[in-house]
């Protein structure tokens, strides 16, 4: 794909039972899902309402340790380049580099402090639109890519090499030390933050939506939960942190009707 090196170009749901994953995230979210059509497996295509391809949802494989959750591919220019740069830095590779016909090459790793992720250089040179940023954005991507690490000064030394990524700005967050935003070139990406008590490590991502206090009822309608916000962010929208009925964690983003914050 023609991203930039670094920059977020696939997400992926590792679920327990993929027909009860894809029935949360469609009422949610209001994704679209199809087959991807691949050979010999099970993997589904979750689109943005309008079809735009965000990400994909697959069961998780026999004997894995994960629980479920959301895994995020980086695009980068040469895979087997990057895999020696982490395994140099101290991180890990949790499966041997894979090319798929006409989708590309990829591995997933992990850094120093064990937070997963995958590297990819995709086949097809169209971009990729799954991540959008905040102005640009439509209902149904992912707006936000957020880090949280048990030390991010840390996380960043191994991925600001790695990827060409940079702390540039921000916000205090008391004892927990500063809310840093994540650049990658002109690019912001999202933000990171040392673990606060009760939260897990990895990478937490937010998804647009038309409207903040529906999402909620729809989340908690279909077994999901809040566990923080709705949260008023730079620029007017508001955040809102959740948990599935599986136990993945994730956020989604967007306005609130004015009734309701007043």
């Amino acid at each position: 794909m023609s991203n930039p090196h670094g920059t977020p170009i696939w997400y992926e749901y590792l679920a327990q039972d993929a027909d009860r994953a894809e029935a949360f995230y469609t009422e949610v979210v209001g994704w679209q899902v199809k087959s991807s059509g691949l050979p010999g497996m099970d993997y589904r295509i979750l689109a943005s309402p309008r079809g735009d391809a965000v990400g994909g949802l697959m069961t998780l494989p026999q004997g894995a340790l994960m629980p479920p959750g959301w895994p995020c591919y980086f695009g980068v220019d040469d895979v087997d380049t990057t895999v020696s740069a982490v395994q140099a830095a101290g991180g890990q590779v949790h499966m041997p580099p894979t090319t798929l016909d006409g989708v590309g090459r990829m591995v997933m790793v992990s850094d120093p402090q064990g937070v997963l992720f995958y590297v990819m250089r995709g086949t097809s040179e169209a971009p990729s639109t799954s991540f959008q940023g905040p102005a640009d954005a439509s209902p149904g991507h992912v707006v936000w890519n957020e880090l949280i690490a048990r030390d991010q000064d840390a996380a960043m030394s191994f991925c600001g090499p790695l990827f060409g990524w940079r702390h540039e700005g921000a916000m205090p967050m008391g004892p927990l030390g500063d809310y840093k935003f994540l650049h990658a070139g002109p690019v912001g990406l999202g933000a990171t933050m040392n673990v606060p008590p009760g939260e897990v490590l990895g990478w937490r991502f937010y998804i647009l939506v038309p409207e903040v206090d529906a999402a909620i009822g729809r989340l908690t309608g279909a077994g999901g939960r809040v566990l923080g916000g709705p949260d008023q962010i730079p620029g007017g929208d508001f955040a809102v942190v959740a948990e599935d009925p599986f136990g993945a964690r994730f956020g989604f983003v967007g306005p609130r009707h004015e009734a309701e914050t007043t």
